[in-house]
């Protein structure tokens, strides 16, 4: 009897334990998609803007060390002993003015003597061809040339030492500001002895270069606004004047030259300078804020705005300029971009303008 009771227990459990797994089941049996109700999508909250027009100019940047207009080290042609120095280091001189003087003593007893050998050849020279001016041959022809070439040679020596004589006034070859004299009055200096710098200051050069693909918009006249460490937030002003016509081949770069006027003198040769060259300008260019270029690749994409949803558009990229780039391509005036919220978009997605930075 005991057996029969524990028999039937088990089967109720059983069962109970049965109805329980088949009601799970039915629970958890999946609903059919097309019965499942889908609610709207939220919107995503964006920040436009809309295209701008305005005119920019062309420019690229680059680098460069200042030289002077004219800068040359004043050497003697001569060698000699410095008689007299007739300038101030730093001073500024005009074209010609006298520099330094060498000790001319013994050129000058060159040059008389240089000086009587051309009278005595001369004379002989001019008292055998009166000879033979009656058409008679008193002299030999032979010895009236060579009393000619005797001429022309004393007349050598004498242009010689006068030249060498000049040679020990050495003068500026041109206007500028002199540096540090190297010598003192009474050295003896030989020829090609380093004595002063001579810079003209009144304007500079600057070399810097370029890459070749912007070979065609290059042109002597062209603008550059120039910037150096010693005047932080000050800007100055030159033009190209010269283009070097060989490329560089290692850097595939091209050299151009530029003056710059120093009235002030405030510039020194052997500056750094960082240069912006301007190359031309657009009056009415398309303008997106920078923020808004989406990058993909080689490829460059944004967002427009378009009837509440987000729409993607391929642009072309030209110039950059203080948080702006100019659209070549892709874009027009009254396209509205998103300039802020665009990572987080798909094509399609609504949207929501905002006015405000999203916080």
């Amino acid at each position: 009897m005991t057996l029969r009771r524990t028999t039937s227990f088990l089967f109720v459990i059983m069962t109970a334990i049965s109805v329980m797994y088949a009601i799970k089941w039915i629970g958890l049996t999946p609903v059919p998609a097309s019965e499942v109700a889908v609610g709207p999508q939220a919107a995503t909250a964006v920040v436009v803007a809309p295209v701008s027009i305005d005119r920019i100019r062309h420019t690229i940047r680059a680098v460069g060390t200042l030289r002077a207009n004219e800068s040359i080290m004043i050497r003697p042609e001569v060698a000699g002993r410095i008689r007299q120095i007739w300038f101030e280091e730093g001073q500024a001189v005009e074209k010609d003015q006298l520099l330094l003087e060498l000790d001319d003593s013994e050129l000058q007893a060159e040059l008389a003597q240089a000086a009587a050998q051309l009278k005595v050849s001369r004379l002989t020279y001019e008292r055998l061809k009166q000879l033979d001016l009656d058409g008679k041959r008193y002299v030999p022809k032979q010895q009236l040339d060579e009393v000619a070439g005797a001429l022309q040679v004393s007349h050598a020596n004498h242009s010689l030492s006068v030249t060498r004589l000049a040679r020990t006034k050495i003068r500026a070859p041109f206007s500028g500001i002199t540096g540090i004299r190297r010598v003192s009055p009474g050295d003896f200096v030989g020829a090609g002895l380093d004595l002063v710098n001579l810079e003209d200051l009144a304007q500079l050069k600057i070399d810097f270069k370029v890459p070749e693909t912007l070979l065609r918009h290059l042109a002597p006249g062209q603008p550059i606004e120039l910037t150096t460490d010693a005047y932080a937030g000050e800007s100055f002003h030159g033009t190209v004047y010269v283009i070097d016509p060989q490329v560089e081949l290692t850097t595939r770069s091209v050299q151009l030259r530029a003056r710059i006027p120093n009235p002030q003198q405030r510039l020194r040769p052997g500056m750094f300078a960082q240069v912006l060259l301007t190359y031309g300008q657009e009056e009415r260019a398309l303008l997106i804020p920078e923020e808004a270029v989406m990058p993909k690749q080689d490829k460059v994409y944004v967002y427009l705005a378009k009837n509440g949803a987000a729409q993607q558009r391929e642009i072309r990229l030209g110039t950059r300029i203080k948080g702006f780039v100019q659209v070549l391509d892709g874009l027009t005036e009254q396209d509205t971009v998103i300039r802020v919220g665009h990572h987080k978009l798909q094509e399609g997605d609504p949207i929501v303008a905002l006015t405000e930075p999203i916080p």
